[in-house]
């Protein structure tokens, strides 16, 4: 019965494991956002350099994340840190290494695709009342900018929590893990426990991403007006 499925989730042990496991995802995203935003603004500004090998060479690091699945680079570090270094940096290193070198290299495309939308004019005009380069950047160049990074940034944070699933797989107890562990327990037990476990983890997902996602959108309505 649906309502013996439901028990299994109200379990004061079981809602007590989901709750460390969301502690982990959390943790995982938190730390991975917070590194991603600043070392992104960073590597967009560097990307916007005129030096074609400079801007080679990052081109290269942000392609590499976005042709290879973030999956592959998790079992990249998790495996090949041991095989090469002999090191085991954790599952829960390599999320967060993997995670913010991944929005790194969002975050600067981001950056870099805000302050090559600026029209050249912008620039000259800063020129033409006497402002140096560095003071067109800080007065007129980023205040602009900003309001094309952060609606686009903040969609770049619910993808990192959403992604923060795939932790599981090299190891890291955070929520979805430790809703499996706690459905393959109960199956034999009750078949319907799965559906109120993921059912949990979906409601979840959604009550994390669905505010952050709005104010993405409203954020872009108010700067359009």
């Amino acid at each position: 019965m649906l309502s013996s499925g439901f028990e299994v989730l109200l379990l004061p042990n079981n809602l007590l494991r989901l709750m460390q496991g969301l502690a982990v995802t959390l943790k995982i995203a938190f730390i991975s956002v917070l590194v991603s935003m600043v070392l992104g603004i960073v590597y967009g500004l560097v990307m916007t350099a005129k030096n074609k090998l400079v801007y080679g060479v990052c081109r290269i690091y942000l392609e590499a994340f976005r042709i290879i699945p973030i999956l592959v680079w998790l079992f990249l570090f998790f495996f090949g840190s041991a095989l090469v270094f002999g090191a085991n940096l954790g599952g829960f290193l390599v999320a967060v290494i993997v995670f913010s070198m991944w929005g790194t290299a969002e975050m600067g495309d981001i950056v870099r695709g805000a302050v090559k939308s600026i029209p050249m004019h912008q620039w000259q005009s800063g020129d033409a009342i006497g402002l140096t380069k560095a003071q067109v950047q800080l007065y007129v160049i980023i205040p602009q900018a900003v309001r094309r990074v952060v609606p686009a940034a903040i969609n770049l944070v619910t993808r990192m929590i959403k992604t923060t699933s795939l932790v599981a797989f090299v190891g890291v107890t955070e929520m979805l893990r430790v809703g499996k562990q706690i459905i393959e327990f109960n199956m034999m037990k009750n078949h319907m426990a799965s559906f109120w476990i993921y059912g949990f983890i979906f409601m979840t997902y959604f009550i994390l991403c669905y505010p952050v996602s709005r104010l993405s959108k409203k954020l872009e309505l108010r700067w359009e007006n």
